[in-house]
């Protein structure tokens, strides 16, 4: 059963939070709320998000200071975030959005549709990266039990498959980025998944009989 990913709000307006939990309910995701900047930093510590949507205007620790607190922790750094703001103050406010670390920038009010379809495709990327760590791991693991030696035919053809749907998975989710002239981000991110899956690929080639390098080491899917 493949697990849900996890979607943080961050408004301190709960009727915003509401709005926003209506309009990616359709994602079938783990929606998290966070009605502060601070609430937002304490859930994640512990949890993984695919994506954060981030309310600019919020009293005290306001989204941009969240941002950067968010960007300066090595475990949530990579986290993408959609900042959400209801006032437009030109260029430089939206500058500085980006400055922060966000991936998008989008005032309100927004079109429910485009909301979905860009926090959809974080989604699908974390989704696809998370199976490349599964993956990965499980030949890590393979590996490390048979102490290096050479694992049977049986087992690689295993991993060769489960490899494979991932890599199947990627490469159309890559097109369908490109045919929808994405965000930067995302096929920016998507590409180095696709990097990440050919190392991967790569060391489980080295292992089939005859490369003469059974030894192989499992590049790091992070």
């Amino acid at each position: 059963m493949v697990q849900k990913a996890k979607i943080l709000l961050v408004d301190d307006r709960p009727e915003n939070l509401l709005a926003l939990e209506a309009i990616l309910s359709a994602l079938d995701q783990t929606l998290v709320r966070a009605s502060s900047g601070e609430e937002a930093l304490k859930a994640l510590l512990t949890d993984d998000f695919a994506v954060i949507l981030l309310d600019v205007q919020m009293p005290g620790m306001d989204g941009f200071e969240t941002a950067a607190h968010i960007k300066r922790r090595e475990r949530t750094r990579d986290i993408p975030i959609i900042f959400l703001t209801a006032i437009n103050h030109g260029p430089h406010h939206t500058f500085r959005g980006y400055a922060a670390g966000a991936v998008d920038y989008i005032s309100k009010p927004f079109d429910p549709w485009v909301l979905r379809a860009k926090v959809s495709v974080f989604v699908e990327l974390y989704m696809k990266n998370c199976q490349l760590k599964e993956q990965a791991e499980l030949l890590r693991l393979q590996l490390a039990g048979a102490g290096g030696a050479r694992e049977p035919a049986g087992l690689l053809a295993e991993l060769s498959a489960r490899l494979a749907a991932v890599e199947e998975q990627a490469e159309a989710l890559s097109k369908q980025l490109d045919d929808d002239a994405a965000d930067a981000s995302a096929v920016a991110t998507a590409a180095h998944l696709e990097r990440k899956l050919t190392g991967l690929r790569r060391a489980l080639d080295a292992l089939e009989p005859g490369t003469g390098n059974g030894s192989a080491t499992v590049p790091s899917p992070n």
